[in-house]
């Protein structure tokens, strides 16, 4: 669970840094932009997601398979932020990554 949170967390930070990258302008601005620093604290946030999933004993084979369900998160934030079309092969590169999320957790 600890790392399906952590995969959120993870497209969300995405989202920010590219929104933060839009409207900063100087290597100082990175600094105060709230959209980046927004995006550094989710990936603080999936950092102690994954310390924790991983004190609880997770695998590292069954836990990176679930945060690269990231991906599939990215790919529904940018439809619902920026109208990107998720196209028939797109959703069959979901598929495949469900299906090896499925496999490697066997």
């Amino acid at each position: 669970m600890f790392f399906f949170i952590a995969a959120i967390f993870g497209a969300i930070g995405q989202y920010l840094y590219k929104e933060g990258a839009e409207s900063s302008g100087s290597i100082a601005s990175y600094l105060t932009n709230p959209k980046l620093l927004g995006g550094v604290f989710c990936y603080l946030a999936v950092m102690v997601l994954f310390v924790a999933a991983f004190k609880k004993g997770g695998a590292l084979t069954v836990l990176y398979p679930i945060y690269a369900s990231t991906f599939i998160w990215t790919a529904l934030i940018a439809m619902l932020a920026y109208g990107t079309p998720i196209k028939p092969i797109n959703i069959a590169g979901m598929v495949l990554i469900m299906g090896g999320m499925y496999l490697m957790g066997k």
